[in-house]
């Protein structure tokens, strides 16, 4: 059985599902889901910009809305258990946490206790820390020790 790590920062759509769960043919994948709330992964002004790169300037307006803190544990919970489903409808093996500091030191403590195969980083697309190489698939491929593979969200969660 192959084994993945899959940092989210939010809910994964059906299409999402699809494409991480086809991504090796007919190989059996036990998914390692960790989940960041977006409202605790970027300040709002990166969001804010990553949304006017991408044409969104509603979202951006709506920025101040995402829920940050505490507010973002319980959806983010939600989330979680929301994809996990998804993964275990489509016939994977999928269990999670939720993270709530640190991702990178989290994600590096969970390849080696699982011995995973991969990391995929499936996320929207965060141009101003992508372009400084700071999101989370450029500094994973530093710390973990196995492939990192970036994926953009299909669709808006």
């Amino acid at each position: 059985m192959f084994t993945s790590v899959l940092m989210i920062e939010k809910a994964l759509t059906s299409a999402d599902v699809e494409f991480v769960t086809t991504l090796h043919g007919d190989e059996s994948v036990a998914f390692h889901v960790l989940l960041q709330p977006r409202g605790d992964q970027a300040d709002r002004l990166l969001r804010a910009i990553d949304d006017v790169a991408l044409g969104e300037l509603d979202e951006a307006v709506r920025e101040r809305e995402t829920p940050e803190g505490e507010a973002a544990k319980g959806v983010g919970e939600r989330a979680l258990e929301v994809s996990l489903q998804a993964l275990r409808a489509s016939g994977s093996e999928a269990e999670g946490r939720l993270i709530e500091d640190h991702p990178l030191d989290a994600l590096k403590s969970l390849v080696g206790e699982i011995g995973a195969d991969e990391v995929i980083v499936l996320t929207d697309p965060h141009y101003v820390e992508e372009f400084f190489h700071r999101d989370w698939a450029s500094r994973a491929r530093h710390k973990v020790g196995v492939p990192v593979l970036k994926l953009f969200s299909h669709s808006k969660a």
